[in-house]
């Protein structure tokens, strides 16, 4: 089955070079030949003739692209040779030629080479399957074994998403170099899949998984730089009430949580079924702002006090996530609250309740409403 992504690549390439950045197995290579195979000279450094070439001798990038006289060059995990970046930023400058650089991992990049290209090369991410691009979309089966391409479409998820998480997010991570021993850091990855979506506690989760937190800060950015994970900020501006400080971090793809904190069954009424429903709508709305290159900062609201609201979406709308099939007032408590602020112009609950309601600034919509509404831009401003 092929699924027409929400990303456009050749849009993005009219108006620069950019870095295109998504965990292992979201579909960057797939994207590649679907939307860039006539126009495009692709570089592929898993490619181990091509890897093994560059690596002695950057230079000959030149040679490889005169050879294929494409105007668009793609290099395929540039990652694995940061320094061809030197030889990317002469051939913007003297050949004017337009790249897209790929990779599963910024962390080799920030060791200096990314800053070449500072003003030359903009930024796109590419996310897992999101609700807008599958024509028949499984709720149940997303939040359960997530929206890695390799996965949604298999027959047999389980067995793909133990294999990305022995072969990739252990092993491979290890064989970089990343980390030192590998029982700790599976450890720390079973405690922070249990602990998704919820806010930080470096002391705790090191006593947890028996290392000291300034450990576990090291594995969170390790997690971030990879993109396996991301951290949602808090929104920290409120005045009637004082505000946490701390973030809330989220895995990448619910599939990848529930493997790696065991979740065999995901019960319709279980704490887990909400955290996973949570981390769904985090990533819709994650992807929407980036797919449109909207500038709105994604936070959260918590009062010290414990009133909360699941996500902002920069300063127009408050968003407070709820499985539940039926909404009642009460689960409109931490919006009223934050509504006190007068900061934000939309308040709305996302649920699995079929009906839609609005009440002034204060809606109640089903997911499918929303994630519609919200590709409609009808959240966000207008930039």
């Amino acid at each position: 089955m092929e699924i027409a992504r929400k990303l456009n690549l050749p849009e993005l390439l009219q108006k620069k070079s950019f870095f295109l950045f998504g965990p292992r197995a979201t579909g960057k290579s797939t994207l590649i030949r679907q939307q860039l195979r006539a126009e495009a000279t692709v570089i592929d450094l898993l490619d181990s003739r091509v890897y093994l070439k560059l690596l002695d001798a950057p230079h000959e990038l030149e040679e490889i692209i005169s050879a294929d006289r494409g105007r668009i060059v793609v290099i395929d995990e540039i990652q694995r040779i940061p320094e061809l970046l030197n030889e990317v930023h002469r051939l913007i400058e003297s050949k004017k030629l337009t790249f897209l650089l790929t990779g599963s991992s910024a962390r080799k990049l920030r060791r200096g080479y990314a800053n070449l290209l500072a003003g030359r090369v903009w930024e796109a991410r590419l996310f897992p399957f999101i609700y807008i691009e599958v024509a028949d979309f499984n709720l149940d089966r997303f939040l359960r074994y997530g929206g890695l391409p390799a996965v949604y479409l298999s027959d047999y998820p389980e067995e793909e998403l133990n294999a990305y998480v022995n072969t990739y997010l252990k092993e491979e991570i290890m064989a970089e170099g990343l980390i030192r021993k590998l029982p700790p850091f599976s450890r720390f990855l079973r405690t922070m899949a249990l602990s998704n979506t919820e806010i930080i506690n470096f002391t705790k989760l090191g006593n947890d998984c028996q290392v000291p937190p300034s450990t576990v800060t090291e594995y969170v950015a390790l997690l971030e730089d990879t993109l396996v994970g991301f951290l949602i900020q808090p929104w920290k501006e409120s005045i009637k009430r004082k505000a946490v400080s701390t973030a809330k971090f989220y895995f990448f793809d619910p599939g990848i949580t529930h493997m790696l904190s065991g979740t065999r069954v995901l019960d319709r009424n279980s704490n887990i079924y909400g955290k996973s429903f949570e981390q769904f709508i985090a990533m819709e709305i994650r992807a929407y702002l980036s797919y449109r290159r909207k500038r709105d900062e994604l936070r959260f609201w918590r009062s010290t006090h414990g009133h909360e609201v699941d996500f902002l979406i920069g300063r127009e709308t408050a968003v407070e996530v709820k499985a539940s099939r039926k909404i009642t007032d009460r689960d409109f408590k931490g919006l009223k609250i934050l509504a006190e602020e007068n900061v934000f112009k939309n308040y709305i609950i996302v649920s699995q309740d079929e009906l839609n309601t609005r009440k002034q600034n204060f809606q109640a919509l089903h997911w499918r409403k929303f994630l519609r509404e919200l590709w409609n831009d009808s959240f966000t401003e207008n930039v």
